[in-house]
């Protein structure tokens, strides 16, 4: 008896080691992914690297959300199905299946050949159902969850990032802008400097009007010959792409970057950044194949710890960080294009400086974002932009509950809204007033310290997933 109680308990302590690892670093073992890109209709394309070399796969896979009810997709009839497969091999048109939980949560897993379809048919059925038009399912967010189609397939499939990659088996590929103007609309680009971890370190100059177009293309050759996984710069989503794209723009030159494979022109979107009052728009661009990492995200997140940086420019945190060369060269922006008539070479100096410092700082504040790509069902981009602490927890969450079978709980909390398994820390306020000659004010954050030492954890986590990926990511910090 005594032996089978060994037994047991060891192969329940494995299932749970299995089942821990599996909810943080996902299941398939498939190595060196440096890239995703997906679309709403069920197409996949994967870049991986194996050594100095990048092997593309193109998958289909099925885009899925789930759902409180299916009620608005009863108007498809015999088209909707309910198949034994698992998701990966339903081949239905539209299908559900029922995930084990209670009524009001989001038990039901819809798939669709085309999440194009599935879309237009959910959005005809709640048309109907509350007799007004629907235009997004974002307006019917307490009947419906869903993340974006790259999500989408990495929680299907089980796959991460950079599985069995080092940082530095990254091909980083740093450029920089020199211009006229700091507005597009009247100035243009008479540089741009290049560097890559694989050696290369160049500069392209423009010295007339006429030089500009010449030199755009031929940075896109450049990208495209080097074939980097990661693209970075500081700044690179407010300055110098947007000042690239419309350059380009005006003078009819397709911003072909992309990896070969999937999409190849630039792509861009609007995004908020932050919430409340420092909540803040900017145009969010991508490419297919490649990361686009902008280390003044990095910057920020770091001094929202610190709170000590002088100022977020790049040559002032190269200094504060000890990135800086004894030899760099310091150049006033407003003389930059005026010291390249009379001194290119300085000039060229000074660009070349700018994009070592830029991957210094990648060195130096993106590890962390390198290693949550490893666990967490995200892009790489999309991680750095966030930070460790913003959308991290609720993918790996939603993925484990989704490859469980387990719906997904959701909460009713004041105002009648919703939240699903993980929403942050609560904040308690113990005192009011006035607080007089103070010296010193900290916050630390204790909770997840309690949360394990006490295992507190969210009631409508059935799994456990919560404790269990904080127990691994606290291990592994």
């Amino acid at each position: 008896m005594d032996s089978f109680d060994a037994t047991d308990a060891t192969k329940s302590d494995e299932t749970h080691t299995r089942s821990n690892d599996e909810w943080v670093f996902g299941w398939d073992p498939m190595p060196g992914i440096v890239s995703v890109w997906a679309s709403r209709d069920g197409r996949a394309v994967v870049w991986r690297r194996e050594g100095e070399r990048v092997l593309c796969i193109e998958e289909q896979f099925r885009p899925w959300l789930l759902a409180t009810t299916i009620a608005d997709l009863a108007h498809l009839g015999p088209a909707l199905t309910t198949p034994s497969a698992k998701l990966s091999g339903d081949m239905s048109l539209v299908s559900y299946r029922t995930l084990d939980g209670d009524a009001g949560s989001y038990r039901y897993l819809l798939s669709a050949r085309d999440g194009r379809f599935l879309e237009r048919a959910l959005l005809t059925g709640a048309s109907r159902r509350l007799n007004r038009r629907v235009k997004s399912l974002s307006e019917l967010s307490d009947t419906y969850y869903q993340v974006g189609p790259i999500e989408q397939y990495l929680m299907q499939t089980g796959r991460v990032y950079f599985r069995g990659l080092n940082y530095e088996d990254l091909h980083r590929f740093q450029f920089d802008l020199e211009t006229t103007s700091l507005d597009p609309h009247r100035g243009r680009i008479f540089m741009i400097a290049i560097q890559d971890n694989r050696g290369l370190a160049i500069t392209l100059d423009a010295p007339t009007p006429d030089d500009e177009a010449s030199m755009i293309k031929e940075f896109c050759k450049i990208v495209r010959e080097r074939d980097p996984d990661i693209i970075e710069n500081h700044n690179i989503f407010s300055f110098d792409l947007a000042f690239l794209e419309h350059r380009a723009s005006v003078l009819g030159i397709p911003l072909l970057l992309g990896r070969t494979g999937g999409p190849e022109r630039l792509e861009r979107r609007e995004e908020t950044l932050a919430i409340g009052p420092d909540a803040r728009k900017r145009t969010r661009y991508s490419m297919a194949g490649r990361e686009l990492i902008d280390t003044l995200d990095a910057i920020r997140r770091y001094d929202f710890v610190v709170r000590d940086l002088p100022s977020y420019r790049l040559k002032d945190v190269a200094r504060y960080f000890g990135i800086a060369s004894p030899e760099r060269v310091y150049l006033e922006g407003s003389a930059i294009f005026e010291t390249y008539r009379k001194d290119p070479d300085l000039v060229r100096r000074y660009a070349l400086d700018d994009v070592q410092e830029v991957d210094g700082l990648s060195r130096r504040l993106l590890g962390a974002s390198f290693a949550l790509a490893s666990m967490a069902p995200r892009r790489y981009e999309r991680l750095a932009s966030a930070g460790p602490a913003m959308g991290i927890l609720e993918p790996m969450l939603v993925r484990a509950y989704v490859h469980a079978g387990v719906a997904l709980p959701q909460q009713k909390v004041s105002g009648g809204s919703t939240q699903t398994l993980h929403e942050g820390g609560a904040v308690h306020l113990f005192a009011t007033g006035v607080a007089e000659h103070v010296v010193k004010a900290d916050v630390a954050s204790l909770y997840p310290s309690l949360m394990r030492s006490f295992r507190i954890g969210p009631a409508c986590d059935h799994l456990g997933v919560l404790l269990g990926v904080l127990d691994s990511l606290t291990d592994l910090r």
